[in-house]
C-alpha cells in the first residue's frame, strides 16, 4: 500500500525521473545525477540514499530481490512513483536561488586584504572560463550527434550563464581582479 508524502522534493523529483530510464542503485543514480544535472542541480550521496529509503516507504520505488553488481541495492520504478512523478513536474518550478561562495565572501570582503579578493576573484574567472569552454565544446558535439532539444536547452543555459558571469568579473574594478585582460 502507498503512503501519501506530504511533499516531493526536487531530490525526489529528480531520482523518480532518473528511473523512468530503468532500475538503477543509488550509486548509479548519484554518477547520473553528476553526469546530467550535476553542473546546475547538486545531489549528495547522503540525500539521494535518504530519499530512496522513503521512496521505498511509500510505495514510490521498489528494492530488487536480489542485489546488482557489487552488491549494491538495485530500485525500480512502481506506478505510484510514475503518477507521483507525473505530478511533480507538472508543478510550476519554483524561484532559483543563488548560492554563491564568492559572493558571500565578497560580502564581507572587509575582512580581507585586496590581495586576497584579487586571488579569489581571478581563480574564480578562470573556473568560469574553463566551464564556458566545456559547454561550448559539449554543444558542439551535441549538434554534431543531432542532440534533442532538453540537452541543448540545457547547455544554451550554461553557455549564457557563463558569459554572463564572466562579464560580471570583467566589470569589476581592476583593483578586485576584474577587467577583460585578466584571464
Amino acid at each position: 500500500m502507498v503512503s501519501v508524502r506530504r511533499t516531493v522534493n526536487a531530490t525526489v523529483g529528480s531520482l523518480l525521473g532518473f528511473l523512468h530510464e530503468g532500475p538503477q542503485s543509488g550509486w548509479d543514480l548519484v554518477a547520473t545525477a553528476q553526469r546530467s544535472i550535476g553542473d546546475f542541480w547538486s545531489l549528495t550521496r547522503s540525500q539521494v540514499y535518504r530519499e530512496l529509503a522513503g521512496m521505498a516507504a511509500d510505495g514510490l520505488v521498489r528494492a530488487a530481490a536480489e542485489p546488482g553488481p557489487r552488491d549494491r541495492r538495485v530500485y525500480e520504478l512502481t506506478d505510484a512513483g510514475r503518477t507521483v512523478f507525473r505530478e511533480w513536474i507538472r508543478e510550476v518550478p519554483g524561484p532559483e536561488q543563488i548560492r554563491y561562495p564568492l559572493l558571500l565572501t565578497l560580502a564581507f570582503r572587509r575582512h580581507l586584504s585586496d590581495a586576497q579578493v584579487r586571488s579569489f576573484v581571478l581563480s574564480h574567472r578562470r573556473t568560469h572560463a574553463d566551464r564556458l569552454a566545456g559547454y561550448a565544446a559539449e554543444h558542439r558535439a551535441a549538434l554534431a550527434a543531432g542532440a534533442d532539444v532538453d540537452q541543448l536547452l540545457t547547455l544554451d543555459f550554461g553557455i549564457r550563464y557563463e558569459q554572463a558571469v564572466l562579464d560580471w568579473f570583467d566589470a569589476l574594478p581592476a583593483a578586485l581582479g576584474g577587467g577583460a585582460d585578466q584571464a
